[in-house]
Parts: structure tokens; C-alpha cells; sequence
């Protein structure tokens, strides 16, 4: 149950996540490099001081790695600049295509196996996902479909590093506060070079306000809870567990932006729900070997 409740709040973080980056490169007026690093270093500020209750704020420096900072980077910036591209429909499918191969492949040459009812339920939920999106897919382009990938495969990664065991003292929070200083070091350190090859304006103050409750709260935060969940969830689970996130944000859209619900988003949520129910959650008794 606790495994269960940890990743149904990191999921929603993570499509509360993509509601923000939504609005801050649609109409905050800021660009992408810029929501990146006010992202990343709002997220690694809010957790050095939840940090610093028992250690200084530098501490965080020590823990993390240098590996899992560099993924969240390549997620983090090559997500935002694939959506100046990419139709969303077409970008979520993916970003989201790109971590199950990345995670599942992983997985399974790990040594993890799926049971019967466990392929059952990762194919419906893509099926379901595919369906969702299905009236938004437009033929990408080459750039923004290089992009995203490389944004999912940064996720799937950033994940899977998150589920290796680590010393006593390097709990989730602790990987996840020093992996956000650690990426923030680097993008301050690029910042010049990418801003000179790809100028962006002063981002707007609504643009900033969106960028910092992305990396503070529903990065920040949520990604220091999609972490302790790690520890208990195979990588096989981990990604599809992710495939409810579109539908999740499509929720946020219909709540925050007044998007309208249609009987294809409701249809295709719940083929998405039930597949995930069938690989996740079901009782392990109640599978065979495939």
C-alpha cells in the first residue's frame, strides 16, 4: 500500500509537471532553455533546504551522481525544446513510447519477466495511450521526434538509475537533492553556449512564476517520491506504471485549462487504468508464466 500510494502521488506530480511546462512555454512567454534551468535550480534550492534540517545546504552536493544528473538534464532540456516542434499528442507518444523501451528493455535484459497478464495489460495500456492521442498525432518532425526520444530515453534512465541500492546515509531525497544540484552546476555552466547558438528573450515574470512551481513542487518533490517508490517497484512495473501519466495531465487540462472531455477520453482512459490494474496491480497468484 505504501509502495502503491507513493506512486500514484508521483505520477500525479509528474502530470502536473507536464500541465506547467504546458503553460510556461505556451503562454508564460519563456523559452525553453530558460524554463529548464529555473526548473532544475528551483528543484535543487527547495531541496537543499529540506535538506539542510539535519545538513547544510552543500551537503546536497554529495549525494546523487553525476550519471543520474546528467540524465535529468537531457530530460529536462530536451523536452522543452521538443515542444516547440512537436503537436503535444504526437510528442507525449513519444516521450512515453521512448521510457518503455528504455525501461522494459532494460528490465527484461536484467533478467525481469512479465507474466501473461502482465503483457496483457502493458499492450492495452499503449493501445489505450495510442487511442488517446490517436486524433493529435501529426507527422513529426525529424528534430522534435530526435528531441523527445532523447528526452525519454534521459527519463527512462534518470529511473532506472533511481531503483540501484545506495549507502545507508543516500536515502531517495537525498539522491534526488544532490542529482538536481548536480544538473543545475551543469546547465549554469552551458547556459552561455546555448543561449549563444539558440537566443531566447527575457523571460516573462508568469514564465518564471511557472517554471519554479514545475521545479520546486512537482519536480522537486516529485521526483524525491517517484525515487522512494523506485526502491520497491521493478523497472518492468516502473514503466508502466508512467503510461497513466498522459491521461493525468489530459485530467489537469480539463480542471486548470478548460479543456473539454470527450467519450474518446474517457474511453480511452479507462483502457489505459484497466491495462495498467492487469500489469501492476493484480495479485501475482492470479498470473502465469507467459
Amino acid at each position: 500500500m505504501r509502495v502503491a500510494l507513493l506512486t500514484i502521488t508521483a505520477l500525479i506530480a509528474f502530470a502536473a509537471n507536464s500541465v506547467l511546462t504546458r503553460l510556461g512555454l505556451t503562454i508564460g512567454d519563456i523559452g525553453p532553455w530558460s524554463f529548464s534551468l529555473i526548473r532544475l535550480t528551483s528543484g535543487a534550492l527547495i531541496l537543499a533546504l529540506w535538506m539542510s534540517r539535519k545538513n547544510g545546504i552543500t551537503q546536497s552536493i554529495k549525494y546523487g551522481s553525476w550519471p543520474g544528473a546528467l540524465a535529468l538534464l537531457v530530460y529536462a532540456a530536451f523536452f522543452s525544446y521538443a515542444y516547440l516542434s512537436l503537436p503535444a499528442g504526437t510528442g507525449a507518444l513519444i516521450l512515453f513510447a521512448m521510457v518503455q523501451v528504455t525501461m522494459l528493455g532494460t528490465g527484461l535484459c536484467l533478467g525481469e519477466r512479465l507474466l501473461a497478464l502482465q503483457w496483457l495489460g502493458s499492450i492495452l495500456a499503449m493501445g489505450g495511450l495510442i487511442y488517446l492521442l490517436t486524433p493529435n498525432i501529426a507527422p513529426p518532425s525529424p528534430i522534435g521526434a530526435l528531441a523527445m526520444s532523447a528526452a525519454g530515453i534521459g527519463w527512462g534512465v534518470y529511473s532506472l538509475l533511481g531503483r540501484r541500492a545506495a549507502a545507508p546515509a543516500q536515502d531517495p531525497t537525498s539522491q534526488t537533492a544532490g542529482n538536481f544540484l548536480r544538473a543545475s552546476l551543469i546547465a549554469c555552466i552551458v547556459t552561455l553556449p546555448v543561449l549563444w547558438l539558440w537566443p531566447e528573450k527575457i523571460p516573462a515574470i508568469q514564465g518564471i512564476g511557472f517554471a519554479i512551481a514545475s521545479g520546486a513542487i512537482t519536480s522537486g518533490l516529485g521526483y524525491a517520491i517517484w525515487y522512494m517508490a523506485l526502491k520497491s517497484l521493478p523497472a518492468t512495473r516502473a514503466a508502466i506504471a508512467q503510461l497513466s501519466v498522459p491521461p493525468l495531465a489530459a485530467i489537469g487540462g480539463i480542471l486548470f485549462l478548460g479543456e473539454l472531455i470527450t467519450l474518446r477520453f474517457v474511453l480511452a482512459t479507462l483502457i489505459i487504468f484497466l491495462g495498467i490494474i492487469l500489469a501492476t496491480l493484480l495479485p501475482q497468484k492470479f498470473n502465469k508464466p507467459a
